[in-house]
């Protein structure tokens, strides 16, 4: 009999054992498996940036709902009696009534300043001029002027406006529109375009678009309109010191900072080098097919990085040390870009930041 059972107890942890290494396996080759397409699925999230932002939200509460639902009656089990025995001693009687002052907390109601997606609609108040609408939203008057054919800047209480969510023009696409094509009608550049988050693309490479979908046309300008102006930041044209940042490369700033591109967009046709902006060492140098294409990122201590991407090539790998002006790779057009350009973006502790800062 102790033969028997000493048998059935090895039978039974052979099976055990089978089982785990089986089961070991399937882990291994699943998780070899996702590493091999991870990268295609971050290139994907990174191309549709903040487009994913809310059906993630709504299925992460989702889960989290269901989750709740399914666990109260296992803590109702787990405490039998404990709600109902904390009610019943709880009385009118013992309530204490108490009066807050919330400011004596420094409590604020503070607006959310979450970027907006879409064209939303907005009711004309009291003491509501073309101005202070624009200022709200951060965008321009011509702007809303546009967008609601207005001919005068009067308003009156209870009019609705048609707010885009940036300046510039919202173009229902037709037939036959281009990337290019609507950019040149609207005197914008097409990076504009695509580097806008929520703009969506039939073709994540020839950026091809759908025949009427909305396409937000970032500080495009009616083509009967002057072209919007730019004053260039003074730091372009004054010397940098030690301690400021080295301006990268040779070209025309096709598209400033702003929330949804925290960066410069530096164009120039001829493809010139693009050189470090300070001494610091090289932690990434990457391709991404849908993001920043051939892309370098230099840690310059102190929680300071730079982001150099779009390039034809770059000549560093990480863990170089690179000095201040030490060319590093070529201007090109790689990753999610309409043509030869430089995106360069400063980053603090991972954060991108508007990099005029460093220039000054």
């Amino acid at each position: 009999m102790r033969k028997y059972f000493r048998n059935l107890f090895e039978d039974i942890s052979l099976w055990r054992e089978g089982w785990f290494h089986y089961i070991e396996r399937k882990l291994k080759r699943w998780g070899s498996g996702f590493e091999s397409q991870k990268n295609i699925i971050v290139d994907i999230l990174m191309a549709r940036r903040g487009m994913y932002q809310r059906p993630f939200l709504t299925i992460s509460l989702g889960i989290l709902l269901i989750a709740g639902v399914m666990s109260a009656p296992i803590i109702a089990n787990a405490y039998p009696g404990g709600v109902k025995n904390q009610l019943a001693q709880f009385t009118p009687s013992s309530a204490v009534a108490t009066s807050l002052d919330f400011s004596d907390y420094g409590i604020q109601t503070q607006v959310s300043q979450k970027p907006r997606d879409q064209v939303i609609s907005y009711t004309v108040e009291k003491g509501d001029t073309l101005s202070t609408v624009a200022d709200k939203f951060g965008i321009s008057t011509d702007t809303i002027r546009w967008a609601n054919n207005l001919r005068t800047d009067d308003l009156a209480i209870g009019d609705t406006l048609k707010i885009p969510p940036v300046s510039g023009i919202v173009y229902k696409v037709q037939e036959g529109d281009t990337v290019q094509s609507v950019a040149k009608k609207y005197k914008t550049d097409a990076q504009k375009i695509v580097n806008f988050p929520f703009n969506d693309f039939a073709d994540l490479e020839t950026f091809a678009l759908n025949v009427g979908q909305t396409l937000i046309v970032p500080d495009g300008v009616p083509p009967a309109a002057p072209a919007i102006a730019f004053t260039a930041p003074s730091f372009l044209t004054t010397p940098m010191g030690t301690g400021r940042l080295l301006w990268p490369t040779n070209g025309a700033i096709t598209q400033y900072p702003i929330w949804y591109h925290m960066a410069f967009d530096i164009a120039n046709p001829s493809g010139p080098g693009v050189m470090v902006a300070d001494n610091g060492i090289v932690i990434a140098s990457e391709y991404s097919r849908f993001g920043y294409g051939n892309n370098v990122i230099i840690d310059h201590g102190g929680g300071l990085s730079t982001l150099y991407g779009h390039m034809a090539e770059y000549y560093v790998k990480a863990g170089d040390r690179v000095s201040r002006g030490q060319v590093i790779g070529r201007m090109g057009s790689t990753g999610r870009s309409t043509g030869t350009h430089l995106h360069f973006e400063t980053r603090v502790n991972g954060v991108p930041v508007n990099p005029s800062q460093f220039f000054k």
